[in-house]
């Protein structure tokens, strides 16, 4: 009885270090010593009294070491086999675990035995009760390892009484089949001696101090996974929010910063679900995608807007962990986070972001933007830019705002632009730039420099809006106002010049009949010359007080361009001078005046042949723009400087050497009754381009 129950115990012993040495980390080889001399004891024992009550001779004590030799034997075959299940409690390593066993309870019967006396054996006896040991050490493994309706801590008992009684029916069978010839009559006892009674107590306690090592290694372990899942807790309820369902969704637990945030009393959340909190915020779908990745096993990890129970709403930053149980999910654990701040955040970045966005689309709408470094080079323009001067972003990225320069600004006015600037101020102006195609447009700037921490500007964003047509505007009210104050002088000169004029021309006519002096009638001559300049600028000042009115009629104007060319085109080649006409329509219907219209045309082209003494080219084109035509004079001479450009269209102010600049102000009011535009574009040495547009 004292062998069984040691047998029981050490079996025990055995199994519950086993089962620690799989789940610690520190000890384990101290663990799996306890664990291997634990199972070498339960073999041994039932040996060593079976041995001691059979023998009456004295041979067992006097072979006593061959008997600690069998103990040594079968804590080093129980040892290999625990070894091997300690790595893994598959299949494979539960039968070579449970094969060491019965062989260390073989070899210990074995040389228990032949301490006494040689044996006598059947095989088919010996292999029957060797696999019937085996069978019951395997199941008492897998029972332990295997059997998943159960903890360990319920199956080990069971496991512990079906390896023991392995351990006492393999004794009990072997005497039957490898019987001893003990010197012991049957129903005798063996007096126990000293020795027996010491070895005994010595098993006792070894095993009871491997019991206590084991409840110590575990009470250890227990005490610091409690301090552990205590530290865990604390540090959990103090960030985070924390709930439990079951595999329904029921809430089985929430922590202190759930009942918080949510403003509900525990008894309010356990027993029911997460729809007393749903805010309505997210689709069914959403939460379907949720359940359907939680009962698959995987962890959902997303953000949800949950409403509290005063109605305000609040986001959690959720993750959701199933814990499984054969497969299924018997329980979720819910750890959320408060985002509600980031979220607010969030949101009024986006909404910061759709502002910036708008105005981004705005100011692409209607103003010219460029950024340049301090250096000048622009590093980023808008699509606007690239619509107005008609350079891709590609083109333009790299270069300095010199590829737009149209000459017109002198070098001081850029120099004092860059001046203001690099003195960190912000400068605003007016400049004439020039597009890829050739033409001219203004722009209003401003150009804002930005600074670095030491105050050194590091870049220039620049902003510019259109301004051309308003400049066209402003130069077309201009010529205006030259042409209303010519009219009131022209309306009182006219008058008062043309009667004392007409008695000049009279009495010089009559001098000339009665003159017979070839050089006073040279002189006459010439002053009957002026005279009739001086009538010509008086017809010209009484058409700028009364013009005469305009009969405006539907009329083809390619033709009438085409009459006004052929009437100037001998005297062009006469000068050296190439003039031709451009037009890709036969037919471009205007209402016009027909003779004041070929007055215009044939005053700029004369001015152009005025301008090329020593020959060139002169062409006309016409071309349909939108629901406008154009009409451009381009010649090659001499052009006009900047400065002159500006007063062209004034009275008495003439690029000729002979001229009143009559002629170019009555062309710019005839095309404006007409209801157009007359835009002069020059560049000194290259020539000049007069372009008229009409209303079609």
């Amino acid at each position: 009885m004292i062998a069984v129950l040691l047998i029981i115990m050490a079996c025990y012993t055995a199994l519950d270090l086993l089962t620690t040495l799989l789940t610690i980390k520190r000890y384990k080889r101290l663990v799996y010593i306890g664990s291997s001399c634990s199972m070498g004891v339960a073999i041994w024992t039932l040996n060593f009294v079976v041995i001691f009550t059979l023998d009456n001779s004295g041979m067992a004590a006097n072979n006593f070491s061959t008997i600690i030799f069998s103990l040594a034997l079968a804590i080093a075959l129980a040892g290999v086999g625990l070894l091997a299940i300690s790595y893994k409690t598959q299949v494979l390593q539960i039968v070579f675990c449970g094969f060491m066993f019965t062989m260390a309870i073989l070899s210990n019967y074995i040389m228990g035995t032949s301490s006494l006396n040689s044996l006598n054996f059947n095989p088919l006896s010996v292999f029957s009760t060797l696999f019937s040991i085996f069978i019951l050490f395997v199941a008492a493994l897998a029972i332990l390892f295997h059997f998943n309706k159960l903890s360990q801590s319920s199956l080990k008992p069971v496991s512990t009484l079906l390896m023991s009684g392995a351990i006492i029916e393999g004794y009990y069978l072997f005497v039957r089949v490898l019987p001893m010839n003990a010197k012991n009559e049957a129903g005798e006892f063996v007096p126990l001696t000293p020795f027996m009674l010491y070895l005994t107590c010595f098993v006792s306690l070894f095993i009871l101090a491997s019991l206590i090592a084991s409840s110590t290694i575990v009470g250890r372990r227990l005490a610091k996974s409690d301090n552990t899942v205590s530290d865990i807790r604390y540090a959990l309820d103090q960030s985070a929010i924390v709930a439990i369902t079951d595999a329904n969704g029921i809430i089985t637990y929430v922590n202190e910063k759930f009942l918080e945030i949510s403003q509900y009393e525990k008894h309010e959340l356990i027993g029911k679900n997460h729809s007393i909190i749903n805010s309505g915020h997210h689709p069914k779908e959403f939460f379907t995608d949720l359940w359907l990745t939680i009962s698959k096993g995987k962890t959902w990890h997303g953000e949800i807007c949950n409403r509290a129970k005063d109605g305000n709403v609040y986001w959690v930053d959720t993750t959701i962990v199933p814990f499984m149980k054969k497969g299924k999910p018997y329980q979720y654990i819910s750890i959320r986070s408060d985002i509600s701040s980031r979220k607010k955040a969030e949101n009024a970045l986006k909404e910061s972001i759709k502002e910036l966005e708008d105005m981004h689309y705005a100011i692409n709408q209607s103003l010219i933007v460029a950024i340049t470094d301090d250096k000048g080079i622009i590093i980023e323009v808008n699509e606007k830019f690239s619509e107005v001067s008609g350079y891709g972003r590609g083109e333009l990225i790299g270069q300095t705002h010199k590829i737009v320069n149209s000459g017109y600004h002198s070098k001081e006015f850029f120099e004092k632009m860059w001046k203001t600037v690099r003195e960190c101020k912000v400068w605003k102006g007016e400049i004439r730039n020039k597009a890829k195609d050739g033409s001219f447009y203004w722009v209003d700037t401003t150009i804002v420099p930005f600074f670095s921490e030491e105050g050194e500007p590091f870049q220039y964003l620049t902003i510019r809006y259109d301004i051309t047509e308003r400049k066209q505007s402003e130069e077309m009210l201009h010529r205006q106002d030259k042409l209303a104050a010519v009219g009131q002088l022209a309306a009182g000169v006219a008058h008062e010049i043309r009667n004392p004029l007409t008695s000049m021309k009279g009495y010089t006519e009559f001098l000339q009949l009665d003159e017979t002096d070839e050089n006073k009638q040279e002189y006459l001559e010439i002053i009957m010359e002026e005279i009739n300049r001086v009538n010509e600028i008086v017809e010209e000042f009484l058409q700028l007080a009364k013009p005469q009115a305009l009969t405006l009629e539907l009329k083809n104007l390619v033709p009438i361009i085409q009459n006004v060319v052929s009437l100037t085109e001998f005297e062009a080649r006469k000068k050296n001078i190439t003039l031709f006409s451009d037009c890709n329509d036969e037919e471009i219907f205007v209402r016009c005046d027909e003779n004041r219209l070929k007055q215009v045309i044939l005053n700029f082209i004369k001015n152009g042949m005025e301008a090329m003494p020593d020959g060139g080219f002169i062409k006309v084109m016409t071309e349909i723009k939108e629901d406008k035509v154009q009409i451009s004079i381009t010649d090659t001479g001499i052009g006009i400087p900047p400065e002159q450009l500006k007063r062209l269209g004034e009275p008495f102010f003439t690029t000729k050497k002979s001229g009143n600049g009559l002629g170019l102000m009555i062309s710019f009011k005839i095309i404006e009754s007409h209801l157009g535009n007359v835009f002069v574009e020059s560049e000194v040495n290259k020539g000049t381009v007069f372009k008229i547009v009409l209303p079609i």
